[in-house]
């Protein structure tokens, strides 16, 4: 009780007296830009998770080979949850004396949940949103089936015993997923309607789905009770199940706003560090003459240690708050561009906030803190003696690990954690080698500048300061280069993830092209001024055996694994690597040998390694290869990409069929039509519904990255003054011996301008030099992709850095100069 009265009575006088205001200001500015991005980017990133639903129709959807159980929507309903059905078959469909496949979806009322389906009136009408099932006796159907059976919007088509009229053309569906695999134009039609056409049979090969959406909460509860009462046969697919280039930009923007985060965590630290070390500089006598009068240093460490706890709460409280209201302000320019409700702010980013308040402020003060408790009461009569290092050490790997745990807990990513973390230690310890090099040579030069007094007095604080000269080059330096490498953010690395999805990106797929079909599907693509599109043979194969021995769904405990299992992979034979693919493991395909090329996470997830040898039932036939590489595939190029390469001579004898990809541009709107009626078995699949998608998340991560660089930089501007503010004290006194010797104040202001000039010419090329390493690796090893190297950090390094030594000197030192120097060498006796 005593030592908590003696911390708020500490707390109060240090806070007039304005010792704690620096490292206050300092904390608190951490926290605004914490919260701020955690506000904005939990909001945001739920937002987007939440948008992901739009290509499920639903925040979760449930699929199963037989008819959804009663009780599994009677539960649905009683949780709150909207709920939706679906049931999609192959089957014929006929017009006057022509019939042809179609993939027939019916949908009950309330489909889709999430999204919107595009439809138009006609072939050259305007496209309309809607958000609801066919009217009973109409279906819409795909512009390819109507030109395939030769209909227009009016007319009527016969789908088993019943008659439909054909009412709207689908341009696309939310949830109309990639599936090379017997993928025919798409019929649809009202739920209420399908028991009429005498489809539904016992032993019909129909895939059943269960559309569920509501409150994140209720979908997830219902979702956890779920996957303890599905069947055999069932599967539960949420928005981590989307399409894998849709979920590579997810994981990405994830990072990105990690990223961020992670980098305000840094500035902070440094922040808190110089705050703290100057706060014990001055609090050296006080706790001396505490020592004095008794008090141990126990009762001290204690003392400071509740009086650190105060500054911590209470800054932790306002700066959540101020960064709450912050984020308003920022949503208010980025919700224009958005263009989708944000949900509501959860605690969970406040109460982040205020733990990386409290454990940096701690973690980070602890070291000095813990010498100010052992100065030594002889202190109060000799200025020269030194603080205890006892204990040193250990208090700082105390912080080392508590800016480990906030880089993990921040990051979600063991890698991008390793990379920041690494990247920044690593950084601090160039930054300090080569400061300890600069000021060995400048000590060097100075015995040289003899007939140069402004330029030696520069040098010679520089020296006499080794090592807060040290400190000031590695604080700016660290500061400068997270800003730096923010400014990587918001355009290298952005721009290098905007180039992973080009503005040609192909937004059209062909499959089922026919071998004698290649030529002719070149030669029109030409005709109407197009490039010949690469066409890739496609095979189908069912993998029956691994290492000699038969495999069968039993032999997997997960349920995607054995579906896996039980369906046929899309092989394909090619003699040079997609541009889209690069090896994880192994070598590319010899041509000559009997060898396979596997996709990465789907080796994995059916275990399989190199040197496995696999057979693959093609047609009737065994097909057998040794694996020789895996792969890591870009999915979000939309190229065509394959799960399982194989050498050409095992397939190029087998049936296949061909596909390619291709960019459409608008300007040739019944492409689609004309290659339809010249090939009436190749279909179109249109995927500009999932590229505008993608396009619309680079959109929204790269507005908000560059919003939340303004906290960040609000944060490095505190540790820059920190900085200088944590030599105030020492540049008093050189100033007023250096006056009391002659010096002229303009000697002085030329010394200290020139001080700063090195400091912060050499922080900036620093700075500069690590955060386009840091960057680089991020893009390698976290993003996937690669950043050109340009000359515009560093010469923004050196511009920055001797800009912000100069101003944010002049603003941390003004008083240096000014202060009478018989005032300061008395104060020092």
């Amino acid at each position: 009780m005593l030592n908590g009265r003696l911390a708020w009575v500490s707390f109060k006088r240090d806070w007039k007296s304005g010792e704690l205001k620096l490292l206050f200001l300092a904390l608190i500015i951490a926290i605004v830009a914490v919260s701020s991005v955690g506000f904005l980017s939990d909001r945001v990133s739920r937002a987007l998770e939440r948008d992901t639903g739009q290509m499920l129709a639903a925040d979760l959807l449930l699929e199963s080979d037989e008819p959804v159980q009663q009780a599994l929507l009677a539960r649905a309903q009683k949780d709150g949850l909207s709920v939706a059905q679906t049931w999609q078959f192959p089957s014929m469909v006929a017009a006057a004396d022509k019939t042809r496949l179609a993939s027939v979806k019916a949908v009950s009322d309330g489909y889709p949940l999430r999204g919107t389906l595009k439809l138009k009136g006609g072939h050259e009408s305007p496209v309309e949103s809607a958000r609801q099932a066919p009217e009973s006796g109409t279906v819409w159907a795909d512009a390819q089936l109507l030109l395939q059976l030769d209909v227009l919007p009016g007319q009527t088509v016969q789908l088993g015993n019943k008659t439909f009229r054909v009412e709207k053309i689908i341009e696309s569906e939310p949830d109309k997923g990639l599936q090379f695999v017997n993928i025919a134009p798409r019929l649809m039609l009202n739920a209420a309607d399908l028991a009429s056409t005498g489809l539904i049979a016992p032993g019909s090969r129909i895939k059943y789905a269960l559309l569920l959406a509501g409150d994140g909460n209720a979908v997830a509860n219902y979702r956890q009770w779920l996957e303890t009462a599905i069947a055999k046969g069932q599967q539960i697919r949420g928005t981590e199940s989307v399409r894998p280039e849709v979920r590579q930009s997810l994981d990405r923007a994830q990072q990105f706003f990690a990223l961020v985060a992670l980098l305000t965590v840094l500035i902070a630290c440094v922040a808190i560090a110089l705050g703290s070390r100057r706060f014990t500089k001055r609090h050296q006598d006080g706790v001396a003459v505490m020592r004095t009068i008794g008090a141990t240093g126990s009762q001290v460490r204690q003392i400071l240690l509740l009086e650190f706890l105060l500054v911590a709460v209470f800054a932790s409280l306002t700066g959540s708050a101020i960064g709450y209201l912050f984020h308003y302000f920022l949503l208010y320019f980025l919700m224009p561009l958005l263009q989708t409700e944000l949900p509501a702010a959860s605690l969970l980013p406040a109460f982040q906030a205020a733990i990386v308040g409290v454990f940096l402020l701690i973690g980070f003060s602890v070291p000095p803190l813990l010498q100010l408790s052992r100065v030594p009461p002889l202190k109060v009569i000799r200025q020269d003696l030194q603080l205890l290092s006892a204990g040193k050490t250990s208090a700082y790997l105390l912080g080392g690990v508590v800016f480990l745990a906030l880089l993990w807990w921040f990051a979600k990513s063991f890698v991008l954690a390793l990379i920041v973390g690494a990247g920044f230690l690593l950084a601090l310890g160039a930054f300090a080698l080569f400061s300890w090099c600069l000021v060995w040579l400048v000590a060097v030069l100075r015995k040289r500048l003899m007939h140069k007094p402004v330029l030696r007095f520069a040098l010679a604080g520089m020296v006499s300061r080794k090592q807060m000269t040290i400190v000031q080059i590695c604080s700016l330096a660290l500061g400068l280069m997270i800003i730096l490498l923010l400014g990587l953010i918001r355009t290298d690395l952005l721009d290098g993830w905007r180039n992973t999805l080009p503005d040609n990106a192909p937004n059209r797929f062909l499959i089922n092209i026919q071998a004698d079909q290649r030529q002719p599907v070149q030669a029109f693509f030409e005709r109407q001024g197009l490039p010949r599109p690469e066409l890739e043979p496609m095979v189908r194969g069912r993998l029956v055996q691994i290492n000699g021995k038969e495999i069968s769904p039993a032999d997997y405990s997960e349920e995607r694994t054995r579906r896996l299992v039980q369906r046929e992979f899309n092989l394909s034979y090619l003699d040079e690597l997609p541009p889209s693919n690069t090896i994880s493991q192994g070598k590319w395909l010899n041509p000559a040998m009997p060898e396979v090329s596997f996709e990465l996470e789907l080796a994995e997830t059916l275990g399989l390694k190199l040197n496995d040898r696999l057979a693959f039932d093609v047609a009737g036939q065994l097909v057998e290869a040794k694996i020789t590489s895996l792969r890591t595939v870009k999915w979000d190029s939309m190229q065509v990409n394959f799960f399982a390469i194989m050498s050409a001579p095992l397939l190029e004898n087998k049936p296949a069929t061909w596909i390619t990809s291709f960019y459409l541009p608008d300007n040739l709107p019944l492409f689609t039509q004309e290659l339809v009626s010249q090939f009436p078995n190749i279909t179109v699949f249109d995927v500009s519904g999932i590229l505008a998608q993608l396009e619309s998340v680079l959109s929204q991560v790269s507005l908000a990255v560059q919003l939340l660089f303004v906290f960040t930089f609000l944060a490095g501007v505190v540790v820059l003054v920190a900085a200088f503010l944590s030599t105030y004290d020492e540049r008093i006194y050189e100033a007023a011996v250096l006056r009391s010797l002659g010096a002229t104040s303009g000697q002085l202001d030329q010394a200290q301008r020139l001080e700063l000039l090195i400091i912060g010419l050499f922080a900036g090329l620093l700075a500069a030099t690590a955060a386009v390493l840091i960057a680089g690796l991020l893009a390698y090893h976290v993003f996937d992709f690669s950043i050109s190297l340009n000359y515009w950090p560093w010469l923004v390094g050196v511009l920055v850095g001797v800009a912000a030594s100069s101003l944010g000197g002049k603003m941390a030192l003004k008083g240096v100069k000014t202060t009478p120097p018989l005032q300061v060498l008395r104060s020092m006796d």
